[in-house]
């Protein structure tokens, strides 16, 4: 039943229907409310939403944190996140949201249902719906067509709803002006930076140390440890079960045409004189002029190679003789493709204006379009194919055992008479999983299984996982949970602490000194002689962009727009990463005013869906205020 889904698994056709099911799972959770009350998360109204339906909610959010952290994602993060508070909460606003839809008598009918499923591209072919197809996507995803279409029927209920409620918010044109005027103006300032690196004399004593590791004992912890089992379902041992016809091949290859065109490619080099985005018109033809000597210089004989180890500007190229390698049109800025998909090899191109500056191209090598015969392609979708059939295989076989495991026994003694193989772990610290110390290092996606382990209860069974190299059943056997560590472990780490904290309190006094100083009217010059700190001032810069030389310091970016020629220091020195800011005002500029002619458009889309947003979290705020919410305790805020 499932031959076609797994054919196509990977086609691009397949992935704008998985895009459009995560979708729903993201915003709107899974499963029904109607569930047994002892198997409860939440109840709201009286109606019940089930740990079955919160732990499809938890994961599928897990899933999107991975996808968009990858191996940063770790315990401490999870935390912040607060992951199980935003699966609940997500379940019970879709519950509030389905109800208020239902009282104002929204309705989705069955009509609206089927054109969607028939108008969605994922589920036709040759530009026809085809049930097959339709069904075969759904129940490799292990979802029925009752099940998917009732999820979109919610989905298409509640943005009704959020249709009615936003649809009045509106955002004038005086409303863009003044947002313009405050989002794009920008200041400059003088300022001097304490850092703490600087008080390099501060050295702790011994009981100075013991003593802020006795008040600080809860900061200095073991780390946790697991003990795990796990079984492996690797697709590779499935593979010589797997049978691919050259029909069958010839049919992938028919249908995933666009997979074997290959587009014209380009070898190039290029020698780039940089024009920061935003110059006048005097500057971009100051850059052309010196591009235009360069261009000369080549045109004469001059070797381009060296060239551009000698001119170019662009850092990336500059040392391999400005050599990009091979590409395709799309990867690059339309003005450098146009003309370098326009030219022969051989050919040197005359100074072409981006983005990015000045471009004199060298094209040195010219791949057309070509389509890949079924003949070279056969042994390439012939794998591919055996490959997903042989993952199908090995999800089918996990799917089975887990049926039939026990939820909180030794699942090793569930599977012996199955001729399965369990392997257990020693005791595993996070690290000793995501650095491959141990002897397991088959496992690919270790960022996953070390969020998995430490997140599961003891003797809990995890849902049947991706790990990368097969699909995985992983029971936790043991837990040793975190504890306060011993000084003599930790002594040094604590010494280092403790004289960071004493040398950034040092440079906070000094930084507060200083600035009592120029409010008492010292000028600049003279305070930061006698403090013994170099003053500086920036260019202009506005609110959202980084401030020239200090980068991405928000705080001190903050700080500056609340200044002016009537208040010209703050209240107190401005905290940052690299130490301790005391800014002072020194002059602020009003964006241009044909500016906002052009930028009005996108300023009042991008207003009224702040203001749509803000719309609807209040009417939600709203209706959760006057609704009974119980969360059952474990699952409690």
């Amino acid at each position: 039943m499932l031959k076609l889904m797994r054919t196509h698994a990977t086609s691009w056709v397949i992935k704008i229907i998985l895009g459009a099911i995560v979708l729903v799972f993201v915003f709107w959770g899974v499963g029904t409310f109607s569930s047994r009350p002892e198997n409860k998360a939440a109840t709201v109204n009286g109606e019940v939403i089930s740990q079955e339906d919160y732990r499809e909610s938890y994961n599928n959010l897990l899933e999107q944190y991975r996808q968009r952290f990858g191996g940063n994602l770790n315990e401490d993060m999870l935390k912040m996140l607060n992951l199980k508070k935003q699966a609940l909460d997500q379940l019970i606003d879709r519950n509030l949201m389905r109800r208020e839809a239902l009282k104002l008598d929204f309705r989705v009918s069955d009509k609206e249902i089927a054109d969607f499923v028939q108008k969605t591209e994922a589920f036709q072919e040759n530009g026809a719906f085809n049930e097959r197809k339709y069904k075969n996507i759904l129940a490799y995803h292990h979802l029925t067509p009752e099940k998917f279409e009732s999820l979109q029927k919610d989905a298409m209920l509640t943005d009704k709803l959020r249709a009615l409620i936003i649809n009045n918010v509106k955002v004038s044109d005086e409303e863009a002006r003044e947002w313009y005027k405050w989002n794009d103006a920008s200041v400059r300032i003088d300022y001097a930076l304490f850092k703490p690196d600087k008080y390099q004399d501060i050295k702790p004593t011994d009981e100075e140390v013991t003593a802020y590791f006795d008040k600080n004992k809860t900061k200095y912890k073991t780390e946790a440890k697991v003990r795990i089992e796990f079984l492996h379902f690797k697709p590779d041992i499935y593979s010589s079960r797997v049978t691919v016809t050259d029909e069958e091949i010839r049919e992938y290859y028919e249908n995933n045409a666009k997979e074997f065109e290959n587009p014209k490619k380009v070898s190039a080099r290029h020698i780039m004189i940089k024009v920061d985005k935003g110059s006048d018109a005097n500057i971009i033809e100051e850059k052309k002029k010196k591009a235009v000597e360069v261009y000369e210089k080549v045109k004469a004989g001059g070797d381009f190679t060296e060239l551009a180890k000698t001119h170019s500007e662009d850092p990336g190229s500059k040392d391999k003789g400005g050599e990009l390698g091979e590409f395709t049109q799309d990867r690059m800025v339309k003005p450098f493709a146009d003309k370098a998909f326009s030219m022969n090899a051989g050919e040197i191109s005359e100074p072409v204006l981006t983005d990015f500056g000045w471009h004199i191209i060298k094209v040195e090598k010219v791949t057309e379009a070509s389509t890949t015969s079924l003949d070279d392609a056969k042994e390439k979708i012939r794998k591919k194919m055996t490959d997903d059939r042989a993952k199908s295989l090995a999800y089918d076989e996990a799917e089975a055992v887990y049926g039939t495991l026990p939820r909180s026994e030794d699942m090793a003694k569930a599977v012996q008479a199955k001729n399965l193989t369990v392997v257990k772990t020693e005791f595993l610290e996070r690290k000793d999983i995501l650095e491959k110390k141990d002897k397991y290092n088959g496992i690919e996606n270790r960022s996953k299984l070390a969020t998995l382990v430490f997140s599961l209860n003891l003797l809990e069974l995890s849902e049947i996982e991706d790990l990368g190299d097969g699909y995985y059943i992983v029971q936790v056997l043991e837990k040793i949970p975190e504890a306060t560590a011993e000084f003599k472990d930790v002594a040094e780490k604590v010494k280092a602490e403790l004289t960071k904290e004493k040398q950034n309190e040092k440079a906070e006094k000094d930084a507060k000194d200083f600035l009592d100083t120029l409010k008492k009217g010292v000028s600049l010059e003279e305070a930061g002689k006698t403090a013994g700190v170099e003053v500086k001032a920036t260019d202009f810069f506005s609110r959202n962009k980084p401030i020239p030389v200090l980068g991405n310091e928000r705080e001190v970016s903050e700080n500056a727009f609340n200044l002016s020629l009537t208040k010209k220091f703050p209240e107190n020195p401005v905290k940052s990463n690299t130490g301790w800011y005391v800014i002072a005002f020194k002059e602020k500029k009003e964006p241009d005013a044909e500016g906002f002619d052009k930028e009005k458009d996108n300023i009042k889309k991008r207003l009224l869906q702040q203001k749509q947003s803000k719309a609807f979290e209040s009417w939600l705020s709203q209706i959760r205020s006057k609704s009974e919410i119980i969360r059952e305790k474990e699952f409690a805020e």
